[in-house]
């Protein structure tokens, strides 16, 4: 019998998208391990040079003109003006599409960002297929990018994103409220007491986890500067990413810390950081939030990017999941006002438990699987 076969896409190599991506892969392999799949980068398969410079250009944008990102998200003027864009950039993309289609013969294609979406959407225009593809939402927000006749499942974070994509013309039949794929570890049941032995912290302190993706984004190194400043013990948790300056002026200013401070940069161990963590302070990116609700970690967000950072904010303060952090300055006084209210850090958590997936990427891996059979 052949070998069930899946082509997983994402662009970005440090992303939630590749996360995303990553997770469905290790479910996929749980379930089945004799299935086929490749996991593949496919802005850097069809446009190696271009790539660099798009994630240079995007990630300038964000850091040093969010608005410029805040106003082409979503905006209906600018994607059509995309749309024509797009038309030309597909077609000349198409042919390394079909050459790796022809060559792998996927049954079932998943894409966790739009672009890929949208270019596997027109190939099967152009070229009559059977491949199924699937539509991962990595964010609590469906931007009109995603949508696409040619998609046959869109995997929602929530009934409300499910909602929103049907308003944009999206079939009911076609979405399945499945989550946001996140790696099958952070189900399993981990020993708060054998990882805070590991790392050498305290069995009585509370912990505060400081975060800014895998990019290390944000304003980490002022958070860190307040909470040296706050009147109660703790330990912080600082995860750099691959944000290799931050690293090193954190590393340089650790003697002068007063409270404990474990410094990370890019590590495979969020999962058990976030299991001894009290409170996380992070941006508000799709895989990183979904993460912690599956940990029910009440969240302090902090300067959420315009567009889908902005959007997942507003979804997880609504739901009373998260609170906002207006400006660094003020860590310290939101942090003891939460570690003080033991009533309302329970509420969060509640409120996390009551809008988590955990099982999000084996229940999408269950998609994929029965689409095959």
């Amino acid at each position: 019998m052949a070998k069930k076969r899946v082509i997983l896409m994402y662009i970005s190599e440090i992303s939630g998208h590749h996360s995303a991506t990553l997770a469905i892969e290790r479910a996929l392999k749980f379930l089945n391990d004799e299935i086929k799949v490749i996991n593949i980068n496919i802005f850097n398969y069809t446009n190696p040079i271009s790539e660099r410079v798009v994630n240079k250009l995007y990630m300038g944008a964000i850091k040093k003109f969010p608005w410029i990102w805040d106003y082409l998200y979503d905006n209906i003027k600018i994607k059509r003006i995309i749309d024509y864009l797009k038309i030309f950039v597909h077609r000349v993309n198409i042919p390394k599409l079909r050459d790796l289609f022809q060559q792998f013969k996927p049954e079932v294609v998943v894409c966790s960002q739009a672009y890929p979406c949208g270019m596997v959407a027109d190939y099967k225009k152009f070229y009559p297929s059977d491949i199924k593809l699937i539509a991962v939402l990595t964010d609590f927000i469906p931007h009109s990018y995603w949508i696409y006749d040619t998609v046959d499942y869109y995997i929602a974070p929530s009934p409300e994103v499910a909602q929103k994509l049907v308003h944009k013309g999206v079939s009911l039949e076609k979405i399945k409220i499945l989550g946001i794929p996140v790696d099958i570890c952070f189900t399993e049941a981990l020993s708060q007491q054998q990882i805070i032995r590991k790392l050498g912290l305290s069995d009585d302190l509370p912990k505060i986890l400081i975060m800014g993706g895998g990019q290390g984004l944000g304003p980490i190194s002022s958070i860190v500067e307040s909470l040296n400043e706050i009147d109660m013990e703790l330990e912080i948790i600082v995860v750099t990413g691959i944000n290799r300056k931050l690293y090193r002026i954190l590393e340089a200013k650790m003697n002068n810390f007063k409270h404990k401070l474990l410094l990370f940069g890019f590590v495979n161990n969020i999962a058990e950081l976030m299991t001894i963590s009290d409170i996380i302070i992070t941006k508000p990116g799709g895989i990183t939030t979904a993460e912690a609700l599956c940990k029910n970690l009440p969240m302090v967000i902090v300067e959420p990017i315009p567009g889908q950072e902005m959007s997942n904010a507003r979804y997880l303060i609504s739901k009373g999941a998260a609170v906002l952090l207006e400006k660094p300055a003020q860590t310290k006084d939101i942090l003891k006002e939460l570690l003080l209210n033991k009533e309302k850090l329970e509420r969060m958590r509640k409120a996390s438990a009551e809008i988590s997936k955990p099982t999000s990427s084996i229940d999408i891996a269950k998609l994929i699987l029965a689409l095959i059979n």
